[in-house]
C-alpha cells in the first residue's frame, strides 16, 4: 500500500498548535492584541459589523465605547482561537492552573439527572471541553453537540484533540440520537445556542431586534425533562477562566426555554463591560433577517414573536430593523409610494423606517405620521457629500431605493449600508446595488401603474402586506372641508405641455361662478407658477384667492384638505388632494394617466381630450372647457 502524506490542513493545525503551547504568554498576548487590532482594524465589513451590532444593542451608549468593547471582542476572539489550537498540546497540570470548575458547575454535574447545559460563544467557550480534567470522578456522562469541519481528516483530529479527558463530541450531522440516549442515561448534554439558526429556527428577538434561534435546548428539555443551565466560562486573565453556570428561568415549554436563553445572554452581557467584550460581537447573529429574497417579511421554520412580547410584557415589537427608505424627488412620485410604505409597515412590524427625502418634503411627510424618523437630504453643495458619508455612523440595516439615479445609489453607498435595493431597467446599470430586480424584458410599462410596478419589485424581496390605499390625514391639522372651496392647481412647473391654457382657466372659473356664486376658488402652485396664476385670476375678483407661492407644502396640504373639490393639471399637487382624500378632477394630456393617476380611494374622474390615447400623448389645448364643466357638475352633485 503506497504511503500518502497527512493532509495540508491537519498538519498545519497540529504544527500551529505545537508552537503556540509552547510560547511564552506574554508572547501570546502581544500575538492576540495584534491580530485582534488587526480584524478589527483592517477589514472594514467585519469592523462595521461589530460595530453595527453594538449599536443596535447598546444604542444608549457612546461611539467611543462601543469602539472600545468591538475592538477588545476581536482580541479576545484571537484569544479564544488559539487557545484552542493549542488545548491538545497544553499539558494537564497547566491547565489545571488555567482553569477552575464553580461550586455551582460541580452540584450540577453530580445531580445523577438529565441536565442540558446552554452555552454560548464567549471567549474561551472550548475549555468547556477540559470538564472531565477538572472534576473529581466520578465524572457524569457529557456529549457536546458541535459543527463538524468541512475536511474529514481535520474534522477527525479536531474531535480526538477535544475528547482526550473523556467529553464525547457529537456531530449536528449524525449524533442526534447519541445526545438524545444520553439524557435518557441521566447524562449532560452541551450545545451552542447563540448561533443564528437560519429558516430551520423559531424567530424571537434579542436585544430587541429579531433573531431565528435554535430550538434544540428547549425541545430536548421538555421531552426528557431534563434541567437547563447557561454554561459560561467567566474569564479571569488570558487563558485563564472558571467555568460557570446559571440555572435557567423558565415556564417549562420548549418554547419558554428557547426564550429564556435570549433573555439570559441579554441579561449576561449587559451585567458589566467584561462580560459583553467577551462575547462574539463579529458574528453576524442577526442574519437570518437579512436574507434578500426574505428582506421585507418576517419569516423562519416557527414564530414565537407573540410568545416573547408577553414574556417580556411588550404589546408590539421594538423598531429596530433600521431600514431607510430614499423617496422619490417628485412630489407625485413621493405621494404615490406613501401605500407601499405602508405595506412595509404592516409586512416588517420590527422596523424602524427612515425616509431620506427632500428638504421641501420632510414637514409634511412628519405630520402624515408614515415613518419613525424623516431625515432631510442636505442642499447642493461641498458639504452633501460628506454628510451622507458621516450617516453611515447610524449603520442602516437596509435601503430601499425608489429612485433610479446614480446620485441615490451613491448615497446609499457611502453609508456602507450592507443592503441596498433597487429596480433597474434594460440598459440602464445600477452596479452600486447589492441586490436588484431587474424589470422583466415583456414588462410594458406603459400600462401598468408606477405603484404597481413598485410593488413588484418589494414584493421580489419579500413584501407580503397589500399596499393601503386609504386616504391619510395630517396629524396636527384641525382641517375641516368647506362645501364652498373649489381649488385649481393651473401650472405644472416641470412641463409646460401639461398646463391647460390659461383662457380654458379663465372660461371655466366663470362659468361655476354663474352656476354656484358662493363658491369661492383658491389656486394652488409654487412661485415659478406664479406669472400662470397671475393671468389666470385677473379681474376675477374677492371670490378667486391666489396662494402660488405664499404656502410651503404643509400650509398647501392643510389648505388643500379644505377644498370640496380640486381641478388640476397633472401634478404632484394633485396626488398629494388625492391623498388627502379631497375629490379630485385629474387633467391629463400629453401624460399617461394609466400610469400616475391618482390611486387613494377618494373620487377622482380623469378627463383626456377627445381622441387622446387611453395612455396619453394628446393635446391638452384639445380638452374643452364645456366637458370639463359638465365633470365638475357631476362632481359637485355626487358629492352634496
Amino acid at each position: 500500500m503506497s504511503w500518502r502524506p497527512p493532509p495540508v490542513l491537519e498538519i498545519i493545525l497540529k504544527t500551529a498548535g505545537g508552537v503556540l503551547a509552547h510560547l511564552p504568554e506574554a508572547l501570546l498576548r502581544g500575538l492576540a492584541a495584534g491580530l485582534g487590532d488587526l480584524l478589527f482594524f483592517c477589514l472594514p465589513r467585519r469592523r462595521q459589523l461589530v460595530l453595527s451590532n453594538l449599536h443596535h444593542a447598546f444604542e444608549d451608549r457612546p461611539a467611543h465605547w462601543h469602539r472600545a468593547i468591538g475592538r477588545e471582542s476581536c482580541r479576545r476572539l484571537i484569544e479564544t482561537a488559539l487557545l484552542s489550537l493549542a488545548m491538545p498540546f497544553l499539558p494537564e497540570r497547566r491547565l489545571r492552573g488555567m482553569l477552575r470548575v464553580s461550586p455551582p458547575l460541580a452540584a450540577a454535574l453530580a445531580a445523577q439527572r438529565p441536565v442540558i447545559f446552554a452555552t454560548a460563544h464567549l471567549c474561551c467557550w472550548e475549555s468547556q471541553t477540559t470538564l472531565p480534567l477538572l472534576v473529581p470522578a466520578p465524572f457524569t456522562e457529557f456529549g457536546v453537540i458541535f459543527r463538524p469541519l468541512d475536511n474529514p481528516a481535520a474534522d477527525a483530529w479536531v474531535k480526538r484533540s477535544r475528547e482526550r479527558f473523556g467529553m464525547r463530541l457529537l456531530s449536528r450531522k449524525e449524533g442526534f440520537q447519541e445526545a438524545m440516549m444520553i439524557l435518557r442515561r441521566s447524562g449532560c448534554l452541551g450545545l451552542l445556542f447563540d448561533q443564528n439558526a437560519g429558516f430551520q429556527g423559531a424567530l424571537s428577538t434579542l436585544f430587541g431586534r429579531v433573531c431565528s434561534t435554535s430550538e434544540l435546548a428547549g425541545l430536548l428539555a421538555d421531552k426528557f425533562h431534563a434541567d437547563v443551565y447557561a454554561l459560561f466560562p467567566r474569564r479571569l486573565a488570558f487563558w485563564r477562566a472558571e467555568l460557570n453556570v446559571e440555572r435557567l428561568s423558565h415556564d417549562g415549554t420548549a418554547a419558554g426555554v428557547t426564550l429564556a436563553l435570549n433573555r439570559w445572554l441579554e441579561s449576561h452581557l449587559r451585567a458589566s463591560d467584561d462580560n459583553c467584550a467577551s462575547w462574539l460581537w463579529v458574528h453576524d447573529r442577526w442574519r437570518n433577517q437579512d436574507v434578500p429574497a426574505r428582506r421585507l417579511r418576517l419569516e423562519a421554520k416557527r414564530n414565537l414573536l407573540d410568545a416573547d412580547l408577553r414574556l417580556r410584557g411588550l404589546a408590539a415589537l421594538p423598531r429596530k430593523t433600521r431600514l431607510w427608505i430614499r423617496m422619490p424627488n417628485w412630489l407625485g412620485d413621493v405621494v404615490m409610494a406613501l401605500p407601499l410604505l405602508r405595506a412595509i409597515r404592516a409586512s416588517r412590524p420590527d422596523a424602524r423606517i427612515t425616509l431620506l427625502a427632500r428638504a421641501q418634503f420632510c414637514p409634511l411627510l412628519e405630520q402624515l405620521g408614515i415613518a419613525d424618523q424623516v431625515r432631510s437630504l442636505p442642499p447642493p453643495g461641498p458639504g452633501y457629500w460628506l454628510h451622507i458619508h458621516r450617516l453611515r455612523h447610524e449603520y442602516p440595516d437596509c435601503c430601499l431605493l425608489l429612485t433610479n439615479s446614480l446620485r441615490g445609489d451613491l448615497e446609499a453607498w457611502l453609508t456602507r449600508c450592507p443592503q441596498r435595493f433597487g429596480l433597474v431597467r434594460p440598459g440602464h446599470p445600477r452596479p452600486l446595488l447589492t441586490h436588484a430586480w431587474r424589470v422583466p424584458a415583456p414588462f410594458d410599462e406603459h400600462s401598468p401603474h408606477q405603484v404597481k410596478l413598485w410593488e413588484e419589485f418589494l414584493r421580489h424581496f419579500g413584501l407580503n402586506a397589500a399596499p393601503d390605499f386609504t386616504p391619510l390625514r395630517l396629524s396636527t391639522f384641525d382641517v375641516r372641508p368647506s362645501t364652498a372651496v373649489i381649488g385649481l392647481i393651473c401650472g405644472s412647473e416641470n412641463d409646460p405641455g401639461k398646463r391647460w391654457p390659461v383662457a380654458h382657466w379663465r372660461t371655466l372659473i366663470t362659468r361655476i361662478m354663474a352656476a354656484h356664486p358662493k363658491v369661492r376658488f383658491q389656486l394652488f402652485g409654487t412661485a415659478n407658477d406664479r406669472a400662470v396664476t397671475n393671468a389666470v385670476v385677473l379681474d376675477l375678483g374677492a371670490s378667486v384667492e391666489n396662494l402660488a407661492g405664499r404656502t410651503d407644502l404643509t400650509a398647501f396640504a392643510a389648505r388643500l384638505s379644505e377644498c370640496r373639490l380640486l381641478i388640476s393639471n397633472d401634478t404632484g399637487g394633485m396626488h398629494l388632494a388625492n391623498a388627502l382624500g379631497v375629490p379630485v378632477l385629474a387633467l391629463f394630456g400629453p401624460t399617461n394617466p394609466l400610469r400616475t393617476a391618482p390611486v387613494f380611494q377618494a373620487p377622482v374622474r380623469v378627463l383626456q381630450p377627445a381622441g387622446c390615447p387611453p395612455a396619453g400623448g394628446g393635446n391638452l389645448a384639445d380638452l374643452s372647457p364645456d366637458a370639463v364643466l359638465a365633470a365638475v357638475d357631476e362632481m359637485l352633485g355626487s358629492h352634496n
